[in-house]
């Protein structure tokens, strides 16, 4: 713990001539320190520079003594104060206590919302567009979990506790029906969100300390050439259904990962030396370009969408939906097909 001291002091002021000196309270803090004016002088004559004190029991001396007991309790009301609301104790923050002056608490969502529009702003240079969508996704859930909890908007920073992280893990799980590592992902990309705020000196201790955040190992199961030609080859009625599957067999048949369909162009479809169509695409984990040979079945999936007007509009290969969207409806498919996913 840094060092705390408050002593009482004379400044002389550059017109002295003599007689009473105004006193000086000094408080510091490690190697920090303060001066606040008492609004009092005193004839350096009377005064015990050891006890810091004035010398006398005349009625003055009484008086100023009481004063400067009255100024120092403040100092250590306002320490108290720091150290029962869990803050840090610094000059500044003793400062305005004393003061009277409490700096007003950044907004977690103000905060998150600032952070993804720098995000957004930087796409395809330094964040990727997934990268800004599930930091959208997280502000989306954090906003309906503080509104759920806390029956407000909005919530201040320095409110944030162990407690909040917690139950937004079980907020997740229950009200969202996240999955574990699901859950788990949204918080940490919420603490990223912290460190933003202890970076910038707005917060003085992770909130979020002694928080365990450990994901389940999972063993996933690889479906089949049986069970994907079943799904290959089943027609449905429901165009969401029809789209996903087709985005299934698309990526079974080109290697290629939902991000990089997501963001696969049109004109990212060449014709190759050999004359047959190949993708041409930078793959976004490894920012390598990556030629693939386009098999009859990508390449007739791919035909089958040359006339959707999102395609055309946006220069995508395929109208591909959200990762959320494309993950529920996938279980839909393979429940459908009694397939166990």
């Amino acid at each position: 713990m840094n060092r705390f001291s408050v002593l009482f002091y004379f400044k002389k002021p550059r017109s002295f001539v003599k007689n009473a000196l105004p006193i000086y309270t000094r408080i510091s803090v490690g190697c920090e320190r303060t001066e606040i004016s008492t609004q009092r002088k005193w004839d350096p004559v009377r005064w015990n520079g050891e006890a810091e004190r004035p010398i006398g029991t005349k009625e003055d001396a009484r008086a100023l003594n009481a004063h400067l007991d009255t100024l120092r309790g403040r100092v250590y009301e306002a320490q108290r104060q720091l150290i029962a609301n869990g803050e840090a104790i610094t000059v500044k923050a003793l400062r305005q206590k004393i003061d009277g002056k409490i700096e007003k608490s950044k907004m977690l969502m103000e905060v998150f919302r600032h952070h993804n529009s720098q995000v957004a702003a930087l796409v395809n240079k330094d964040f990727s567009p997934g990268t800004l969508e599930r930091y959208e996704t997280v502000l989306t859930h954090t906003e309906s979990f503080v509104q759920w909890k806390y029956k407000t908007s909005d919530i201040e920073i320095n409110k944030l506790s162990y407690e909040f992280a917690t139950e937004f893990e079980f907020w997740l799980k229950t009200v969202r029906n996240c999955s574990h590592n699901t859950s788990i992902k949204y918080v940490s990309n919420l603490k990223k969100i912290i460190h933003i705020c202890m970076k910038n000196g707005w917060l003085q201790r992770d909130p979020f300390i002694g928080y365990k955040m450990s994901k389940k190992e999972i063993t996933r199961e690889y479906l089949s050439k049986e069970e994907i030609e079943l799904i290959y080859k089943k027609a449905f009625v429901s165009k969401r259904l029809d789209i996903v599957k087709d985005i299934f067999i698309f990526s079974c048949f080109t290697g290629l990962a939902y991000a990089d369909i997501k963001k696969l162009k049109r004109t990212e479809i060449i014709v190759g030396i050999d004359g047959e169509k190949w993708i041409s695409t930078k793959r976004q984990k490894t920012d390598i370009t990556s030629r693939i040979p386009l098999l009859p079945i990508a390449l007739d999936i791919i035909m089958k969408y040359d006339g959707n007007v999102k395609c055309i509009n946006e220069d995508l290969a395929l109208p591909i939906l959200s990762n959320q969207k494309m993950n529920s409806y996938l279980k839909e498919i393979t429940g459908v097909l009694g397939i166990r996913s």
